[in-house]
């Protein structure tokens, strides 16, 4: 008969939705192999927020981990990045691209800029390597031992560009233990999702490990426009990575190298033209008939084709009372992705237009033909018996991108090229950092961290055809700009262990995101380069991690308050379409989050957070573009832009709840379980400016797994049906502005079957 298993129980602590799956190889537990697990206990959860490893409830840092059970149920259903999105406190995630261009937001701090070459706050970190362009932080989740999300600013220890949190992805690394799994699912539309891996002991000091992913959906979005009607001609992808690592483990010496690949072929994200009821939020417009038709006049040339490859070397060695680590990271990527923007056909100046106004006829393609990332970071840490310790060392980073531009005519000549700019933009960023650990006592220590940071951007464009030549735009134009700065960033932090059970703890910290550039010529009369200078911010977090109910339950808190000076914003859009950065004088915000986990029983445990942001920007003087069909609620000046001053930040929802529960019984030789997990967030703005079209309205998602394991002697089997949005709820999600009222839409309801094998 199979003895339930804690090990499957997915929980949160200090706003973390874990597993205590990951806990097979904490030192608590290995001590004995036939010690007796209390099952109706919470475990010890290792997390390396502060890169080394600790436990989560006495780091004083907000840390929020995703793994295990819950980590598989919400990327089920070949879901992207974007599942990540409300599924963490204070963690909003969106994409305009589809698949790719993933955009995080952390306590309400964003960007929501589509440009190649956007910078964000919130930054990407994957196997000790940081994933700058925004292309490559699309890379898909599998065989992922944890993710954690760390909250406020993290610029003393961690790569670029953190002033609003951190996002960290820790592969599962090779062992000298044999294992692996074999995992297919398969849903609506048609969709699949197999993943694999193995790995193991190649000698007595190398080991390796394989990872494969491949997700695939047929089209399955019919197109309604007259004249180019066709079935089943958007939605559709097929999604490949892989991993490779090896791991060489000496007396006094390791070295994990890390080769990843992906290859997307697919289509972009789906623009649905006039979706909104006008003078509402509501779909129901005259483009609107649901998330399987569009009315576009270029879906048949839709497509995005993505490669992106990469490799690192991380070497540590052990000196006795130091640590040395170097970590030596290569990333690239390529892309083409071409769509229908405006999400209709013909425009006002064409004889049939639709669904709808259709102000603009908008087809548009962006490329990176070139680019490279690299990254090298050194780092010395003290393993000292005293009440003293620390980390110090050396970064530096240095990006090459090549971004083109295309515009197109779907309308008069079946999509030829009307516009062309080519961008270059080279980056190098250095920096040199410590952070320092002392401890007053048993249950006091403090740490003091500080970074100095220099970058510098240098980049040009050049426009050789212009869109609008028939307006008198002029067919070449040209520019550069050269923006940088230095910045010293500092974090002061305090513990203190109330009782065993209790641990308060204090955090002080500044950091800065380096200059931005911008530039939109296609459309734009002159060069159309826009600059947004270095933002700043300071932040305030107090919290307490508790353990209670003798080990059965954890409640933990923070509450926290930052001003952002100079915040780097982007006016998207609008009706004269001027995208263009800018910099707010000043953004404030405050808020908190609470966790709470219990393990009611050993068989049936639950986990329930909430998290309040409040974001306002203060800046009398700000005012941008507004759309062309959409009701503006905020006051316009006299050149007709809104005034912005006093609005909250964009797709920054106020509140956001999470839920998960599971319960498992016994059945015949194996474990039958139930699983549900739920979210909501607030309403939200798409934009700076406010409107009654669009704000997003609020949004409950919620999804369940119903399954059946068993185990032999060298396998464990598991059988389940899953279901996601089991409510269907039909939300915009996103908008484009500067045409019409089209809106970007959540997926829908999504059931489906899985089959899994793991052995070892």
């Amino acid at each position: 008969m199979k003895t339930f298993k804690p090990s499957t129980l997915s929980m949160s602590i200090n706003g973390a939705i874990l597993s205590v799956a990951a806990l097979a190889a904490s030192p608590a537990l290995a001590e004995e192999e036939t010690q007796q697990i209390d099952s109706s206990k919470l475990e010890v959860i290792e997390v390396t927020a502060r890169k080394r490893v600790e436990n989560v409830q006495e780091v004083p840092v907000a840390v929020t981990a995703v793994q295990g059970d819950q980590l598989e149920a919400i990327s089920s259903a070949a879901m992207d990045i974007r599942f990540l999105n409300a599924r963490v406190p204070s963690l909003s995630v969106e994409s305009s691209f589809g698949r790719t261009f993933p955009r995080f937001y952390m306590r309400g701090l964003g960007n929501s800029d589509f440009d190649l070459n956007a910078s964000q706050p919130v930054s990407l970190v994957v196997d000790d390597v940081v994933q700058e362009n925004p292309i490559l932080k699309g890379f898909p989740v599998f065989d992922v031992e944890r993710v954690e999300v760390l909250g406020g600013p993290q610029g003393t220890l961690f790569g670029r560009n953190t002033p609003a949190g951190l996002v960290k992805f820790d592969s599962v690394k090779p062992s000298q233990d044999f294992d692996g799994f074999v995992s297919l699912s398969y849903g609506s539309k048609s969709t699949s999702d197999f993943r694999a891996a193995v790995g193991g002991g190649l000698t007595d000091n190398l080991s390796a490990r394989v990872s494969v992913l491949r997700q695939d959906r047929d089209n399955y979005i019919d197109n309604k426009a007259p004249g180019f009607e066709q079935n089943d001609v958007l939605g559709g992808y097929t999604d490949q990575a892989a991993r490779i690592q090896f791991l060489y483990e000496g007396d006094a010496f390791t070295a994990l190298f890390n080769y990843h690949m992906r290859d997307l072929d697919g289509k972009p994200v789906t623009f649905y033209a006039n979706a909104f009821k006008p003078g509402s939020n509501e779909l129901g417009g005259e483009g609107w008939e649901g998330r399987d038709t569009v009315w576009h006049d270029s879906a048949s040339r839709a497509t995005q084709q993505v490669e992106t490859e990469g490799a690192s070397l991380k070497l540590e060695f052990d000196l006795g009372d130091y640590t040395l680590t170097s970590i030596t990271g290569y990333e690239s990527a390529e892309l083409y992705s071409r769509a229908d923007v405006d999400g209709g056909y013909g425009a006002v100046y064409a004889p049939t237009m639709g669904p709808g106004v259709i102000t603009l006829d908008s087809e548009t393609a962006d490329g990176i033909p070139d680019h490279q990332q690299i990254t090298q970071e050194i780092r010395l840490s003290s393993n000292l018996d005293g009440a003293f310790n620390y980390q110090v060392g050396a970064f530096y980073f240095n990006e090459d991108l090549t971004i083109e531009s295309f515009a197109f005519d779907p309308l008069f000549s079946n999509g030829a090229q009307t516009g062309y700019v080519i961008q270059e933009q080279e980056t190098t960023a250095w920096a040199v950092f410590g952070s320092f650990d002392y401890d007053f006592s048993d249950a006091t220590s403090a740490t003091f961290g500080i970074r100095y940071s220099d970058d510098e951007k240098d980049y040009t464009n050049q426009r050789t055809k212009s869109p609008l030549a028939w307006l008198g735009f002029p067919d070449e134009v040209s520019g550069s700009v050269n923006p940088s700065d230095t910045h010293v960033s500092w974090d002061i932090s305090v513990s203190h262990k109330l009782t065993s059970d209790v641990n308060l703890y204090a955090r002080v910290a500044d950091t800065f995101r380096a200059p931005s550039v911008q530039g939109r010529s296609l459309f734009a009369f002159d060069d159309g380069i826009s600059v947004a200078d270095s933002e700043t911010i300071i932040s305030y977090e107090t919290g307490v991690k508790s353990n209670i109910l003798d080990g059965s339950g954890r409640l933990n808190a923070s509450v926290f308050y930052f001003t952002m000076d100079d915040q780097q914003l982007t006016s998207v859009g609008g009706d004269s379409n001027t995208a263009r950065l800018l910099n707010a004088e000043e953004t404030v915000g405050y808020g908190f989050e609470v966790d709470s986990e219990f393990m009611l029983t050993e068989n049936f445990a639950i986990t329930a957070s909430v998290s309040y942001n409040k974001t306002e920007l203060n800046d009398a003087s700000l005012s941008v573009p507004v759309c062309a069909l959409c009701t503006v609620t905020d006051p316009l000046n006299g050149d007709g832009q809104a005034i912005v001053d006093g609005n909250s930040l964009p797709h920054a929802p106020e509140w956001i709840y999470t839920f998960t529960a599971r319960y498992a019984i016994e059945l015949g030789d194996g474990e039958l379980y139930a699983y549900t997990d739920w979210s909501y967030r607030d309403d939200i703005s798409f934009f700076l400016y406010e409107s009654k079209e669009f704000t997003g309205k609020s949004l409950l998602e919620g999804g369940a797994r119903v399954g059946y394991g068993w185990e032999t002697d060298a396998q464990e089997y598991d059988v389940s049906l899953f279901v996601r949005n089991m409510t269907d709820e039909q939300q915009a999600i996103g908008a484009v502005d500067f045409t019409n009222n089209t809106a970007i839409v959540n997926e829908e309801r999504f059931v489906g079957a899985e089959f899994k094998v793991s052995f070892f």
